[in-house]
């Protein structure tokens, strides 16, 4: 069941967050899974690619944040949050991670990335 997708910025790749806790790459032109990237103890609620289609960032039920290496499809951060994490998304210039919880008081948390 996949519970988000996001296209990469060339169209060419597209990455889903499921209710298996992964996410998957696909070649769009293919139509095939190319990559698993798992870490995620729960549902994966929002994906996102970086500008460059470098990096993929991910959202979950498990209340984290992941940032991972799209071609080693190493974990590269992970930060806990207070609560799960609904909506990921990057800064049009690239340079930050934006990302929101799902609370009585719902949270914006921003991180600085340096690639």
């Amino acid at each position: 069941f996949v519970t988000s997708v996001a296209f990469s910025k060339d169209n060419k790749y597209i990455i889903s967050g499921s209710l298996d806790n992964n996410i998957k790459l696909w070649d769009v032109e293919k139509g095939k899974e190319i990559k698993i990237f798992t870490g995620h103890s729960d549902l994966v609620h929002s994906v996102a690619f970086s500008k460059d289609n470098k990096y993929i960032i991910s959202g979950s039920l498990d209340n984290s944040i992941k940032l991972w290496d799209v071609a080693s499809g190493e974990e590269l951060l992970s930060y806990e949050g207070e609560a799960p994490i609904i909506c990921v998304c990057f800064s049009p210039d690239g340079q930050e991670i934006w990302a929101a919880d799902k609370n009585s008081a719902p949270r914006i948390y921003v991180f600085r990335v340096v690639f």
